[in-house]
């Protein structure tokens, strides 16, 4: 249940009838509210090994997309951070996709992925074959929607960027409700993250391995025996926490820290909900959201680092430790209830039914 999981359980209760089309499908491993419905899965759920190792089929993606049936349907809602923008719907249909992002894999990531220290030459050589038709074929099947929604103004002008196409921007829900604000006295920094390469979770292992500081890390993924190689004793893995555990986290910790460039970033807004302050790589949404000393006249939520580099987290570190009252539990959770799940689900509905002429539908009563 990660940020893009998060949307589509707001669409599911938005449209609570609707079909959800998915290429894999572990029971089980979403809420309650997705699980409850007609699912479609493609045939890559079928194939050996594809729940576990999913990352190896991304060639066949877009075949799997095409591949579903979506003739009588008049109208179709896309979640997309890859290839599900990619379906082809009916030509009578109205077709709305939610943007996270361009295919990161293929577009500007493609080296945090596939770099020489991550693939071996052969490996990458067919890498970069299939690439170039995944970028094709992005390109082309951007024109089978009708109308994009960004999750950013960061992911906005990528869409512009990949697909010449503009878009509306609806920023993701953050579940305030689950959290409180906190002074945060548990002594130690956090990171919230899976451990894909391009989250940059190792800038912050190697400055904490110098500062000496206590450091949480709650995550877990690909990359994570080798984060675990480089930490000294003073950080801590402790893989991923129920809702309940990493609510209290959040309430313990002295900042968030948030090393990636994300095209949004849940994350931050998790933790500013619970009163505690952000430092954050200044990059991509989370300049959307956390708001630096001076920024006008809102309060501060946290600062940023200028260089993707261990000695900017530290100097940054350093910063917000000689200024530690400039940060107020109740302002900082106050800006995050301005991303909160409801005004998120108000404002999608609003816009897709502002979009779409054809029958109304029974909106589930959460």
């Amino acid at each position: 249940m990660r940020g893009g999981e998060k949307v589509l359980e707001v669409l599911c209760e938005i449209f609570p009838e609707a079909d959800l089309y998915t290429i894999i499908h572990v029971p089980g491993s979403v809420s309650g509210i997705i699980e409850n419905r007609k699912i479609v899965t493609s045939f890559i759920q079928r194939l050996p090994g594809a729940r576990s190792r999913y990352r190896s089929f991304l060639p066949l993606f877009p075949m799997a997309v095409e591949g579903f049936d979506l003739s009588g349907y008049d109208l179709v809602v896309s979640s997309s951070h890859c290839a599900a923008k990619g379906v082809i719907p009916p030509s009578k249909a109205l077709h709305v996709s939610y943007v996270h992002t361009p295919m990161r894999y293929v577009w500007d990531m493609y080296n945090d992925y596939f770099g020489p220290e991550r693939t071996g030459f052969l490996k990458r050589k067919a890498i970069g074959v299939f690439s170039h038709y995944l970028r094709m074929w992005d390109i082309t099947s951007s024109a089978r929607v009708d109308h994009y929604i960004a999750n950013s103004a960061h992911v906005a002008r990528r869409i512009e960027k990949c697909y010449r196409r503009g878009s509306s921007i609806i920023h993701p829900p953050v579940d305030c409700s689950r959290f409180s604000a906190s002074k945060g006295d548990g002594g130690y920094y956090l990171v919230v993250s899976a451990f894909a390469p391009y989250k940059r979770i190792d800038i912050a292992v190697e400055a904490f391995n110098t500062l000496g500081r206590r450091l949480v890390i709650i995550g877990s993924g690909q990359d994570e025996k080798l984060l675990k190689s480089k930490a000294s004793s003073n950080i801590e893995f402790l893989g991923w926490k129920s809702d309940a555990d990493l609510a209290s986290y959040y309430s313990g910790c002295r900042a968030l820290l948030f090393t990636g460039e994300e095209d949004f970033g849940i994350v931050p807004l998790e933790a500013m909900a619970s009163g505690r302050p952000v430092i954050a790589f200044a990059r991509g949404g989370a300049l959307e959201t956390v708001v630096q000393p001076g920024s006008g006249d809102e309060a501060p939520t946290g600062l940023f680092f200028n260089e993707q580099t261990a000695g900017s987290l530290i100097e940054a570190v350093k910063a917000f430790e000689a200024s530690p009252d400039l940060f107020v539990p109740e302002r900082i959770r106050r800006h995050a209830l301005k991303f909160d799940r409801p005004l998120f689900k108000e404002r999608l509905k609003e816009h897709i039914f502002g979009l779409y002429n054809g029958p109304r539908v029974k909106e589930y009563d959460a």
